[in-house]
């Protein structure tokens, strides 16, 4: 099983796509646009905060379930580690309590923990993080035009961003749930340049051929 990572807009959704097809696996997606909860979370983050995490926390195991259940490879475009980041964020932005966040990180490490004397299948195989520059990602978040994200519609955003931005790189740097591998989203602009493309494929595959020896 292979996960994404990455802050809004750095092209996840894409890449698990391109993966997806260039592998000849199956591709699960964030629940984003047929998610109830995230735009009342954008309208009021300290009522509906630990609510959408828990509903993206039953998601993404539903998901880890069926990804591991059938074809090698299978692709999520978010990892479940991911969600404790942005949910101390918010904390510590004031937009939910850290006995909020603390639950949850108690709830999250309990259901991934491995059991004794069973085979822990819930870590991926790889995690692929996707690094884009602040300026990349607001100007990807404005191109994608979903209305609850603009910061034209909530100035306080800009500082939620910048500040998540800077919080991923100290988050890939102590991941350690499995073999990772960071690509450079500014430098190789995979949505739409097909030779950036091709070199972010080819050091994938380079990458899953050393985890798979």
């Amino acid at each position: 099983m292979i996960v994404l990572s990455g802050t809004i807009g750095a092209g996840k959704t894409s890449l698990t796509e391109m993966l997806a097809n260039h592998l000849g696996s199956k591709a699960f997606y964030e629940s984003v646009d047929d998610n109830p909860i995230l735009p009342l979370f954008y309208e009021n983050p300290k009522k509906y905060g630990f609510l959408l995490q828990i509903y993206f926390l039953n998601k993404r195991l539903s998901q880890i379930k069926i990804a591991q259940s059938s074809n090698t490879n299978n692709i999520l475009d978010r990892s479940i580690y991911e969600d404790a980041l942005l949910f101390q964020l918010t904390a510590d932005l004031n937009r939910a309590t850290q006995t909020e966040v603390d639950i949850y990180k108690s709830l999250l490490d309990n259901m991934m923990a491995e059991i004794e004397g069973v085979q822990n299948l819930k870590n991926p195989d790889l995690l692929i993080h996707v690094r884009v520059s602040f300026e990349t990602m607001l100007e990807r978040i404005k191109k994608r035009g979903r209305s609850f994200e603009q910061i034209d519609k909530n100035p306080e955003l800009y500082d939620y961003y910048k500040e998540l931005n800077r919080r991923y790189d100290e988050w890939f740097d102590n991941y350690n749930r499995s073999p990772k591998i960071q690509i450079d989203g500014d430098k190789f602009d995979f949505v739409t340049d097909e030779l950036a493309r091709e070199k972010v494929l080819d050091a994938i595959d380079r990458k899953l051929a050393d985890v798979h020896n």
